[in-house]
């Protein structure tokens, strides 16, 4: 199957699984970019297991039905299988398989059985696939999907609906090429979301040519060990192509984003891009207020490499007045924006975001920013403040 052939089939499935949710009722709404993104994510998660296990078990790859046999396993053999298993695969039992499920749909209950099985699996992956939020607790993997119906008589059928979507598509074969599919999924899901100038609730991402511009302007050589980080993740495009760039098995992930939603989403495309191991540096919550990537004296943790687009307008007047403290002296140097008497969704919050990767750059470590234009033309303030600072500390390399 070709590259295309695959982007119309993965377009296929979410249209399809579109098409579920608006036939009950959740269509174009944050529950239904939930529920689609959180069955990919378990579709995925079937179709990795099966690849991965039959590469340790030869016997299962010509099968004719891999599951049953699996599902005869000692428990003994089971676990042995089990820890066979690279940390970028979900522990799977056979009760948590689609086909599993697609068997027992017209047990009373399903909608539950279902709900059931995708929490199984989070708890029982929670360790590795857990996104932390700066106060400590964890968001795992999964919801009760169809607790998002709120007519409990029809979440049986809409659970239905669902695993009988998902049983008629594999996806097994991608898993012995190279491709960044996750991109697909993500942009072809976003353009429904993002309509009317974003909206309130609006995700926004950087296109893939600039973070690939930009990956190829920091990663100019090969590079290994390296710690990368973005401070206003969103879903996570310009780490998955900086992270390519350097190699996946070469670079380790930090991130942190205020954003439940892109918090999602990131860990979703880390999980899709062999990225797995980063996934606890995956940090829910306000970079600006509470930095959480920190040393052990407490001071902002440095890095090797550092991309962001980050927001460039905000209000951030309800807390503008704590940042303005003696431990920021350092971090702010050249100054917080003041409050203004109107448009307070104007704020400059990317000057902060400027002053914080500046302030959590290693000596010999590289970054690339998205600012806007009048950034480089302001001839006063903070803005030129910043801009003297990295041309007298011999930081500036070029503006594109």
């Amino acid at each position: 199957m070709t590259d295309i052939d695959f982007k119309e089939k993965t377009k296929d499935l979410i249209d399809s699984l579109k098409s579920v949710c608006a036939n009950y009722g959740l269509g174009n709404d944050g529950n239904e970019f939930k529920i689609i993104t959180q069955v990919f994510l378990y579709k995925f998660m079937n179709d990795k297991f099966a690849y991965e296990v039959k590469k340790i078990d030869k016997g299962l790859k010509n099968a004719n039905n891999w599951e049953e046999i699996v599902r005869s396993y000692s428990e003994e053999d089971y676990e042995m299988l089990l820890l066979q298993l690279g940390a970028d695969t979900a522990k799977l039992k056979p009760e948590h398989f689609i086909s599993e499920l697609f068997s027992r749909q017209n047990e009373s209950d399903f909608a539950k059985l279902f709900d059931d099985t995708l929490i199984d699996i989070a708890i029982t992956n929670n360790d590795v696939f857990s996104v932390k939020t700066d106060g400590g607790a964890k968001v795992v993997l999964f919801e009760r999907i169809t607790e998002f119906i709120s007519d409990g008589s029809k979440r049986d059928d809409f659970a239905r609906a669902i695993i009988n979507k998902l049983v008629g598509v594999s996806f097994e074969h991608i898993f012995q090429e190279k491709f960044d599919f996750y991109a697909t999924i993500f942009e072809y899901l976003i353009k429904d979301y993002n309509t009317n100038s974003g909206g309130k609730y609006a995700e926004y991402f950087t296109p893939h040519a600039v973070a690939k511009i930009m990956a190829a302007i920091l990663v100019n050589k090969p590079d290994q060990d390296v710690t990368v980080y973005d401070p206003s993740a969103g879903s996570g495009t310009l780490l998955m192509n900086i992270a390519h760039a350097i190699g996946e098995d070469k670079c380790t992930i930090y991130s942190q984003d205020i954003s439940q939603k892109s918090s999602s989403l990131l860990r979703l495309n880390l999980i899709l891009n062999n990225l797995v191991h980063s996934i606890q540096n995956i940090i829910q919550g306000n970079t600006i207020l509470h930095p959480y990537h920190k040393d052990k004296d407490g001071s902002l943790e440095k890095f090797d490499y550092i991309v962001s687009n980050p927001p460039f307008k905000l209000d951030f007047s309800d807390y503008r007045d704590d940042l303005d403290s003696k431990e920021n002296n350092e971090r702010f140097f050249a100054g917080i924006p003041n409050v203004p008497n109107k448009a307070k969704e104007k704020m400059a919050i990317y000057l902060l975001f400027v002053q914080h990767i500046m302030h959590s750059l290693s000596k010999k470590g590289k970054a690339a920013i998205v600012v806007p234009t009048g950034f480089i033309t302001a001839q006063s303030g903070i803005d030129k403040k910043i801009r003297e600072r990295m041309v007298e500390s011999k930081m500036l390399a070029g503006v594109v």
